[in-house]
């Protein structure tokens, strides 16, 4: 990941899982399936001749809806990339954006408990959803976590710092030792 101004000095982001590009390309391409799908109806009701809409406004709309599924769909892997962490001794820092770059810094101290998500989708891919949650209602700390890599479950992807906080941790281990 390339540095930014944004970025804090001396740190080496390390970046999710590249499978979880395959789970949200599955997802927004189901998701823009259906909008399309919803469009065509209006469409096809027009082409049977059971309405009238203006033959701008159907092109308007349809290749709208075309180009911005096209864009969501290419910008996917770049937004992905774009995600990433970096663990200090006292707090954890999450990055994302491409052109509105956002850093949050999550102390370890305020977290009080962590969130685990993996839908069906998700666990097929072996990636679940890591959000932080502090006492401060402003920080949006998520982050997508490949689970495996230290065992099964996203519960043994845990960071060493912040198992006082994640009950879900304990007895996990990691590359750096028990925990």
């Amino acid at each position: 990941m390339p540095a930014e101004p944004i970025d804090p000095a001396g740190v080496t982001w390390t970046r999710v899982d590249e499978r979880y590009i395959t789970v949200r390309m599955i997802s927004a391409v189901i998701g823009w399936a259906v909008t399309l799908l919803i469009i065509a109806v209006p469409v096809v009701l027009d082409l049977a001749d059971v309405i009238s809409l203006p033959l701008w406004l159907v092109l308007v709309v349809v290749i709208g809806a075309v180009l911005w599924a096209a864009a969501d769909l290419i910008l996917i892997p770049r937004r992905i990339r774009a995600i990433g962490y970096h663990e200090r001794a006292d707090d954890l820092l999450i990055r994302r954006g491409l052109l509105f770059q956002k850093v949050v810094a999550v102390p370890y101290g305020r977290l009080q408990y962590v969130d685990i998500e993996a839908g069906p989708l998700m666990r097929h891919f072996h990636v679940c959803t890591v959000q932080l949650k502090t006492a401060s209602a402003g920080t949006d700390a998520s982050s997508p976590e490949p689970t495996g890599t230290r065992g099964p479950g996203c519960a043994k992807s845990c960071r060493p710092a912040a198992r006082p906080a994640w009950p879900a941790c304990e007895g996990a281990r990691d590359d750096r030792g028990p925990a």
